[in-house]
C-alpha cells in the first residue's frame, strides 16, 4: 500500500513549488491515493466523537444521576469536562507543531478512550466528574489534531472540497447526539454512554497508527510551562465565570468578581510571558497575520452565534410550538441541512475558483439577518417559519464554519500549523461559552420579569428555581401560567436572538477586512502569490506517494 507523507516546499517558492506536484490539484491530488481516504476517514470517527460525546452524556444525566446522586454536583460532569478540554487545546496544538503531530494526536486518543472507559466503570459523582476531566484532557486534542493533520496532507485550495465531510458530521452528531444517547441509555444503560467511544476510537486509532506517515519533529526546545500555567488559570477562569455567573453566583458576587481579576492577571502576564518564552505555547507573531486575527474574531462570534441557537431553539419550539422533546434533535434540521449544504457548496466553489472572501461576507450577513429573523418570533410564529429563519441562519453559519479554519491554516507557516489550529478552535470554544452565557442570562431575565409580570406571584414562583421548564413540569401548570410562560419564552428568545444579530454585525464588519490571498497549492492561480502581507506565510504541502 501506499503511504502518504508531507513534503515541505520552501515559502519563497510559494509559485513554482506548487506547480508540477500534487499540490496544484492535479497529479497526486487529482485523485487522493487510497490510503489518504483511509486515513480521513480515520479523522472524521474522531472529529464525530469529539463533538459527540456530551451531546449523548446530556441525554444521560437523569438516569445518571438517579443511580450515582449527587445532584447538586450534577452540573460539574460537563463543567470538568468543558474546562479540561478548553484548557488543554492551545497545549495539543503546540506539541504537535513540536514533538510530531501524529504522536501528539494518538496521545490525545488514548487518554480520551480512557477517560470514556473510566466515566462508564465511575462509582460515584466525584469519580465521574474526575474522569470526565481526564476524558475533557484527550478531546481538547482531538478536534486539533483532526484540523492540524488535514492541514499537512491537503493543500490549502484542495481542503475546501473536504469541508462538506466536516460539516457533515458536526450536523450529524448536533442531530443524532440526543437520539442516539437516548436510545443507548434506555436500552444498554447510561455506562454504555461512554463505552460506545472505545470501539470507534480503537478503530481510529488502528488506521491512524498503520497508514499515517507524516515526518517526524524533534525539538530541541524545553515546554513552555509557565505560559501554559498561566495560560491555563486564564482560561479556567473565563469558562467558570460564563459557567457560574447568573446561576451559581450573581455576576456582581464577590466569587465571580475574584475568577474576573484571576483571569485578567493570567492572560496579561501569558500574553507578556509569551514574547520572553523560548518556545511559546502561542507565539504572537501569528496575530501580525491580519487575516488569522480576523478569523479568531469570526470564529468566536460563530461559536457565540452557534451554541446559543442551539440551546435556545429547541427550548422554544418545546415550549411555545408544544415538539416533542424525545426529538428534540431533529428540531435543528432546517438550520443544520442548510449549513451543511452552503459548507459542501463553499468547499467546492473554494477549490474550483481559489476564492474564498466572498463566504465569510455574506455569510455573517446571512446570520445577522436571520438572527434577527429568529428575534421577531412570537407565540403565534408557526413552524414552518421557524424552519425557514433557522435555514437563513444555517446558511450563514455553513458559509463560515469552516473557511475560518482554511484561511486561518493559510496564514501562517508551516511550523505553526497546529497552534494556528488550536488558538482557531480555542477561539470558537470560548465563544460558545460567553454566548451560553450571555444570551442564557438575558433570557432568564426576561423569562422572570415576563412570568411576574403576566402571572404575578404565582409567575414569579412557577420560575424562581429556573427560568426553564421540562414538557412535564409545563404540563402540570395552571393555564394562566402555561400561557404567561409561553410568551415569557417568547419575549426571552427574542432578547438572546437580538443580542445575537447585534454581535454577528462585529464579524460583518471583521470579515469585510478579509485580504484574499491566494491560497497555497492552487497551481496556476497561486503564481504570483508573493505580494502582500500573507504571501508566502505558509508552505505549501504536496501529498507524495511513497512506496
Amino acid at each position: 500500500m501506499a503511504d502518504t507523507q508531507t513534503v515541505d516546499t520552501p515559502p519563497g517558492e510559494a509559485g513554482s513549488g506548487a506547480s508540477g506536484s500534487g499540490a496544484n490539484g492535479s497529479g497526486a491530488n487529482e485523485k487522493q491515493p487510497k490510503s489518504v481516504r483511509v486515513v480521513l476517514l480515520a479523522l472524521m470517527i474522531t472529529m464525530m466523537l469529539a463533538m459527540l460525546d456530551n451531546m449523548i452524556v446530556g441525554t444521560a444525566m437523569p438516569t445518571i444521576v438517579g443511580e450515582l446522586g449527587g445532584l447538586e454536583h450534577l452540573s460539574w460532569v460537563v463543567t470538568a469536562y468543558t474546562l479540561a478540554t478548553a484548557s488543554s487545546t492551545p497545549l495539543w496544538g503546540k506539541l504537535g507543531d513540536m514533538y510530531g503531530r501524529k504522536g501528539a494526536f494518538m496521545t490525545s486518543i488514548v487518554i480520551f478512550l480512557a477517560g470514556s472507559a473510566l466515566s462508564g466503570m465511575a462509582q460515584d459523582m466525584g469519580q465521574l466528574i474526575g474522569f470526565r476531566a481526564i476524558q475533557g484532557l484527550g478531546a481538547g486534542g482531538l478536534m486539533v489534531g483532526v484540523m492540524a493533520i488535514i492541514g499537512d496532507l491537503i493543500p490549502p485550495r484542495e481542503r475546501g472540497k473536504y469541508q462538506g465531510m466536516m460539516a457533515g458530521v458536526m450536523a450529524l452528531a448536533m442531530i443524532g447526539g440526543p437520539l442516539v444517547g437516548g436510545t443507548i441509555t434506555d436500552n444498554w444503560g447510561w455506562r454504555w454512554s461512554f463505552y460506545i467511544n472505545l470501539p470507534l476510537g480503537v478503530v481510529a486509532l488502528a488506521a491512524i497508527s498503520v497508514v499515517l506517515h507524516l515526518p517526524k519533529k524533534r525539538s530541541q526546545a524545553r515546554i513552555d510551562y509557565l505560559g501554559a500555567a498561566l495560560l491555563t488559570v486564564g482560561i479556567t477562569s473565563i469558562v467558570l465565570v460564563t459557567t457560574w455567573g447568573g446561576s451559581q453566583y450573581d455576576w456582581t458576587s464577590a466569587r465571580i468578581m475574584e475568577l474576573i481579576g484571576l483571569g485578567v492577571a493570567s492572560l496579561v502576564g501569558f500574553v507578556f510571558w509569551q514574547t520572553k518564552a523560548a518556545e511559546p505555547v502561542v507565539p504572537l507573531h501569528i496575530f501580525r497575520s491580519r487575516n488569522f486575527t480576523l478569523m479568531a474574531i469570526i470564529g468566536f462570534i460563530t461559536g457565540f452565534v452557534m451554541f446559543g441557537a442551539t440551546l435556545f431553539l429547541p427550548l422554544y419550539q418545546q415550549s411555545v410550538q408544544g415538539a416533542s422533546a424525545t426529538n428534540s434533535g431533529l428540531l435543528l434540521l432546517p438550520m443544520l441541512g442548510a449549513m451543511l449544504v452552503t459548507s459542501m457548496v463553499a468547499g467546492r466553489v473554494t477549490t474550483n475558483t481559489g476564492k474564498y472572501k466572498v463566504f465569510p461576507v455574506v455569510g455573517s450577513v446571512l446570520m445577522v439577518v436571520g438572527l434577527y429573523l429568529l428575534s421577531t418570533m412570537d407565540t403565534g410564529t408557526t413552524r414552518f417559519m421557524s424552519g425557514v429563519f433557522m435555514a437563513v441562519v444555517g446558511l450563514g453559519m455553513g458559509c463560515l464554519m469552516q473557511i475560518t479554519m482554511l484561511v486561518a491554516q493559510n496564514s501562517v507557516q508551516m511550523k505553526d500549523m497546529g497552534v494556528a489550529s488550536s488558538t482557531s478552535t480555542l477561539s470558537r470554544t470560548l465563544g460558545s461559552s460567553f454566548g451560553v452565557a450571555i444570551m442564557g442570562a438575558l433570557f432568564n431575565n426576561r423569562v422572570q420579569d415576563v412570568m411576574a409580570e403576566r402571572a404575578g406571584a404565582l409567575g414569579s414562583k412557577v420560575t424562581e428555581q429556573s427560568a426553564t421548564l421540562n414538557a412535564a413540569s409545563l404540563a402540570k401548570l395552571p393555564a394562566v401560567a402555561r400561557e404567561a410562560y409561553q410568551h415569557a419564552v417568547s419575549a426571552g428568545v427574542h432578547s438572546a436572538f437580538l443580542l445575537g444579530a447585534v454581535v454577528s454585525v462585529v464579524a460583518v464588519v471583521a470579515s469585510v477586512f478579509v485580504k484574499e490571498v491566494p491560497l497555497k497549492g492552487a497551481g496556476p492561480k497561486a503564481e504570483g502569490s508573493g505580494e502582500g502581507e500573507d504571501a508566502g506565510a505558509v508552505a505549501p504541502t504536496s501529498i507524495v506517494e511513497v512506496v
